[in-house]
C-alpha cells in the first residue's frame, strides 16, 4: 500500500517535471476511460457470473474445485449461524460485489458490523468496503488475494482479512494495527483464531476444513 508520505513523494517528482501538465492529462485520460468502462461493467455483468472489475479489467472467474467449495461451505455456515444467532450484522458471500475507490471484488465472504448493515436494502446490489473478508485461495486466484485484494482491504480500512488455504488447511488473519497497515496475528491449521471484527467469535480453526468440526461448534452456537 502506498502511503501518504510514498505518495506525495511521487507526486513531488511529477510536479518536478517540465512535462508535468501532459503527464496529468495522460493519467486523467487514462482512468477516465477507465470509470467508462466500470460503468459498462455495471450495465453488463449478471447475477449468474462470478466477475470482478480490477485495475480497468473485468475478471471472470472460473469454476471452483471442491476443496474449495468445501473450505468456503464451511466458514459460511459457521459465520451465518453465529452472526445471526447473535444479531452482530449480514454475512455475504460469493457474488456480493464490494465498491472501493477503483475496484470492485465480490469476496469469498464479507461480514458488515450491523451499523453499516442496517442500512442496506434488499435490491441493492454494490456494497461498501467490509469490517471483515474471507479469500479462499486457489491457482487462479492466489496473487490477487495476496496482492492487489490485500492492499485494497488495507487502504479501505477493512478490519480483518482471512487468508483461508484449502491446501495446507491454514488461516491466515490480518488485522489493521494503529498506522493502518495489516498485521499477521494468525497463521495456523491448529488452535483457535479470535476475531476482532466479529465480536466474541472464538473459532477453531479445524472447524474450517472440516465439516463434523464445523457443525459441532454450530450446534454449540444454538445451545
Amino acid at each position: 500500500m502506498q502511503t501518504a508520505t510514498a505518495q506525495e513523494a511521487i507526486i513531488s517528482s511529477i510536479v518536478a517535471r517540465p512535462d508535468a501538465l501532459q503527464i496529468a492529462e495522460r493519467v486523467s485520460a487514462i482512468i477516465a476511460e477507465e470509470q467508462r468502462r466500470r460503468l459498462a461493467f455495471y450495465n453488463d455483468v449478471t447475477e449468474e457470473e462470478k466477475a470482478e472489475f480490477i485495475e480497468g479489467e473485468i475478471i471472470v472467474h472460473s469454476p471452483v474445485m471442491k476443496r474449495h467449495n468445501d473450505c468456503l461451505g464451511n466458514i459460511v455456515s459457521i459465520l451465518k449461524a453465529y452472526v445471526f444467532e447473535h444479531q452482530l450484522g449480514f454475512i455475504g458471500f460469493e457474488k456480493i460485489m464490494v465498491r472501493l475507490t477503483r475496484n470492485d471484488f465480490e469476496p469469498d465472504l464479507c461480514f458488515f458490523k450491523q451499523e453499516k448493515a442496517k442500512d442496506f436494502e434488499a435490491r441493492q446490489t454494490l456494497f461498501p468496503a467490509p469490517d471483515l473478508v474471507v479469500e479462499v485461495l486457489s491457482e487462479g486466484t492466489v496473487a490477487r488475494d495476496r496482492g492487489i485484494k490485500y492492499d485494497d482491504y488495507e487502504r479501505h480500512g477493512v478490519l480483518e482479512y482471512w487468508i483461508a488455504d484449502p491446501d495446507a488447511r491454514t488461516i491466515e488473519q490480518y488485522l489493521l494495527d494503529e498506522s493502518d497497515k495489516y498485521q499477521l496475528r494468525t497463521k495456523s491449521d491448529s488452535g483457535t483464531l479470535v476475531s476482532r471484527a466479529i465480536e466474541g467469535l472464538v473459532l477453531p480453526i479445524a472447524a474450517v476444513f472440516d465439516e463434523a468440526q464445523g457443525h459441532e461448534f454450530i450446534r454449540k452456537v444454538y445451545r
